[in-house]
């Protein structure tokens, strides 16, 4: 498809897909990533941290398990560097969505140095969200299009860190623990939502079934990755049996 009222010209057509991105944000995947990360902004403020630390931690790490995992470990009294293998250890689930979506990011004018930027903005809600809309769009608009999209939830996310450091004193200590899946009840909506085909169906069902035994084994560090790698390889496999592209 190709996005409606788009301009003639590079840069004009560049900000008129990045809006697009940005008005395909604003509405329920900014509100998912806003209500999991006021529980961060709460955190930040328990272990007695300024909301500066909140927010930046947003910014920079754009992860909420791994942000938990960042203040959590600082309110146990755990050393810098052991916080820091940690950290990057619960973040490797993100390495196969980085390398599926960057080649739907590659196009006239989209170097390297492009490709890292956009690199930091892959997390759960801007790789499902990119695995349905990118493929139906130009080549030429797909980068600008994902970073709209990304800028735009990153900055609602940010601002819920902040407010959640004032709010979540004022909410349930249940329903604010509760906003936490928020996001991966969204994660899996969007993943069935935007599965067509065998492969597609075959990755979710495995991953379901293997995750529970993945946990039993490796434990709760690496058992998305072992998951992602077994089931995906599967997965694949079916696919390729059955005679598909």
């Amino acid at each position: 498809m190709r996005l409606a009222g788009q301009p003639d010209g590079n840069g004009a057509m560049f900000w008129s897909s990045f809006r697009a991105g940005v008005r395909q944000a604003a509405g329920l995947p900014s509100l998912v990533l806003m209500a999991s990360l006021i529980g961060v902004g709460g955190l930040t403020r328990d272990i007695g941290y300024p909301i500066w630390a909140g927010v930046l931690s947003t910014l920079l790490l754009w992860a909420g398990p791994a942000q938990v995992l960042l203040f959590g470990s600082l309110a146990a009294g755990a050393s810098l560097p052991a916080i820091a293998i940690a950290v990057s250890l619960s973040s490797i689930r993100f390495f196969p969505m980085v390398v599926s979506i960057l080649p739907l990011l590659r196009g006239p004018g989209v170097g390297t140095g492009r490709l890292l930027f956009g690199a930091h903005f892959v997390a759960v809600t801007a790789w499902t969200e990119g695995r349905r809309l990118l493929p139906g769009l130009p080549v030429e608009q797909r980068y600008p299009f994902f970073i709209g999209f990304s800028i735009m939830v990153m900055a609602a996310a940010t601002f819920a860190t902040g407010a959640g450091y004032y709010l979540i004193a004022a909410l349930p200590a249940a329903f604010a623990a509760a906003l936490l899946f928020t996001t991966p009840m969204f994660f899996t909506l969007s993943l069935v939502a935007g599965s067509r085909t065998l492969a597609d169906w075959a990755a979710l069902g495995l991953g379901f079934a293997l995750a529970p035994l993945a946990t039993a084994l490796v434990g709760q560090d690496f058992d998305l990755l072992v998951v992602g790698l077994v089931g995906g390889t599967l997965a694949y496999g079916i696919h390729r049996m059955r005679g598909g592209r």
